[in-house]
């Protein structure tokens, strides 16, 4: 199984994939882990990024597809993955094509998890992250509270709003979104790959998933 996950930030891909990784064996790939983890270890990559990631904007594509071709290739992303978060421009899809090409994998479908900004600005506005870099457990305010008002129910760290989650940077976030990102819904559409669900519940989509995945 080799999907891709697209929606808006905050439209719930990362749920859905952790759903489906309960029921199908492959490599859950989220650039936003992946470049998060490289601005937390201090490396080349994640400096690059970081100037773009504080203000809500894309990183430049050399540098996610370098690292993606470089992920993509490892063993537990051969027998299967689910990317999160990438592509984010139709240059990136055509990057990834290649590189799928190269390493004779054929993509499952795209996933297009369709939710309305409103409830994005609440999902995200509503989001606490654990500043533990270990755990970073993720927390909602209206939806899943911790059991203590701004400490990790799993480490004790204190809960943070994160720089990129702040109602200026998420504005931009899906003001780029919609700029860049949404004409991948037309691109993948017009090769056949797109499968279009709501995304207010995570099940639906789990199961109209499986359902792809037996035809």
């Amino acid at each position: 199984m080799y999907l891709i996950l697209l929606g808006a930030p905050g439209a719930g891909k990362g749920t859905v994939a952790k759903k489906l990784l309960t029921a199908v064996d492959a490599a859950h790939i989220s650039t936003g882990d992946i470049l998060r983890g490289n601005v937390a270890a201090g490396t080349e990559l994640g400096r690059q990024a970081k100037s773009f990631m504080d203000t809500g904007g894309l990183v430049p594509d050399e540098l996610i597809l370098d690292m993606m071709k470089e992920r993509l290739a490892e063993d537990d992303a051969q027998k299967g993955f689910i990317l999160d978060g990438f592509p984010r421009t139709v240059p990136q899809a055509e990057g990834l094509g290649a590189i799928l090409e190269e390493l004779d994998i054929e993509l499952t479908g795209v996933i297009n998890i369709e939710v309305p900004e409103q409830v994005i600005l609440e999902r995200i506005l509503s989001r606490r992250t654990c500043s533990n870099t270990d755990c970073q457990a993720i927390y909602n305010v209206k939806f899943k509270p911790p059991k203590q008002e701004d400490v990790c129910d799993l480490c004790g760290g204190k809960l943070i709003v994160r720089e990129d989650e702040t109602e200026q940077v998420v504005k931009q976030r899906l003001d780029v979104y919609d700029k860049n990102t949404s004409p991948l819904i037309a691109y993948y559409e017009a090769k056949g790959h797109l499968h279009r669900f709501p995304g207010e519940s995570s099940d639906v989509i789990f199961d109209g998933v499986m359902e792809l995945l037996k035809g």
